[in-house]
């Protein structure tokens, strides 16, 4: 029979109290804290990968409107050099023929990708999933 001072070798295992049940009651809560430890873990670093995100987002756009402006001004410098030969208009109508000539090259490049990229439904997988459950009723 084991006295308090001699418990058997292992018993420290199993908890002061009493048995297999205290422990898996403490494992469990370990088990407990190690999972909302790592859901915090998880929502900091997602936090911080959004902050990081959101930032080159807003340095892409503030990208994006400098290169519109820049785009601009390389227009009206190619207006500014065809008016040195011809008159001011003419230069500046060259200028917009080109781009609605470009306006409308992308326009319909746009219209041809979306018309090969609608309806958006994934044929591949539906078909493999088709061709696996013919598999598996065989």
């Amino acid at each position: 029979m084991h006295t308090p001072g001699t418990e058997a070798p292992g018993a420290e295992v199993y908890g002061a109290n009493g048995g297999v049940g205290a422990a898996a009651k403490q494992v469990a809560e370990h088990a407990g804290a190690i999972a909302r430890l790592e859901a915090e873990l998880a929502s900091l670093e997602l936090k911080q990968k959004i902050t990081v995100l959101g930032v080159g987002i807003g340095l892409g756009a503030g990208a994006a409107v400098s290169a519109l402006y820049m785009l601009g001004f390389l227009l009206a410098t190619i207006a500014a050099v065809l008016a040195i030969f011809l008159d001011t208009w003419l230069a500046l109508l060259i200028v917009t023929v080109g781009l609605l000539v470009i306006a409308g090259i992308l326009g319909l490049l746009a219209k041809r990708s979306i018309q090969k990229g609608t309806p958006p439904v994934p044929e591949q997988a539906i078909a493999e999933a088709k061709l696996t459950t013919e598999a598996v009723k065989r």
